[in-house]
């Protein structure tokens, strides 16, 4: 069990059974940036890549009209427990970022999606627990993907809110953003000493350039971008 930090409410608990990915840093710093946009009730909200479920659970408490998706049942099913537990009204669908959404448009996109650049000797994303951060030997295998399709399915004056790792290149999504007709900044920040994952890849990130000798943190940063 872990504790979201809503900035709405109390921290609340949401179950998170092994191998699916449980609220951290990254999530409670997309936490805080979705409540900025004050998704009023109706809005038109799809969190992908949601995991337990806590973005959309966010964003379901003010009233928004919630739409998540997830590649892995076991987080779908995740997302949909801790909906009930919270009473918060989410449609939770399995399938492939945008796949299950076909046809629709939304006013407001988060996504907390595998960033954690790979060494060549695992796989670029995998099907255990790993997928929930591996992401290519750039960490860019789900974020260009995402950079591409979202604005495709922004309605005008919509906004993408996407939380990734220095590590996987802030300006190359920036870049991708601004060439798909969207406003892209940085609008959060966050230096966290680096956890288990890259501790353990800490040799391959030296040897490959990818960190400094001596550096022992990693930068998180919302990126958010607007259709004007």
């Amino acid at each position: 069990m872990a504790f979201l930090v809503d900035p709405t409410r109390r921290p609340g608990p949401v179950l998170v059974p092994p191998g699916v990915y449980a609220p951290q840093a990254d999530t409670h710093l997309l936490a805080r940036a979705l409540h900025r946009e004050m998704p009023a009730p109706g809005t038109d909200v799809l969190d992908l890549c949601t995991g337990t479920g806590a973005l959309a659970i966010c964003a379901a408490r003010r009233g928004a009209r919630v739409t998540a998706v997830d590649i892995a049942w076991r987080a779908v099913l995740t997302a949909r427990v801790n909906a009930m537990r919270a009473r918060q009204r989410l449609t939770v669908h399995r399938g492939d970022l945008l796949g299950p959404v076909r046809g629709r448009s939304f006013d407001l996109i988060v996504s907390n999606p595998p960033y954690v650049p790979t060494p060549p000797s695992e796989p670029a994303t995998g099907r255990g627990p790993e997928r929930a951060w591996n992401a290519g030997h750039d960490g860019r295998v789900v974020l260009d993907r995402i950079c591409a399709e979202a604005p495709r399915v922004l309605r005008p004056g919509g906004v993408l809110l996407i939380a990734q790792s220095g590590l996987s290149g802030t300006e190359e999504t920036l870049e991708r953003l601004a060439d798909s007709g969207l406003s892209a900044t940085v609008s959060d920040r966050e230096h966290i000493p680096f956890g288990p994952v890259l501790r353990s890849r800490l040799s391959w990130l030296r040897e490959s350039g990818r960190i400094a000798p001596r550096e022992e943190n990693e930068e998180l940063v919302i990126v958010r971008a607007q259709r004007n």
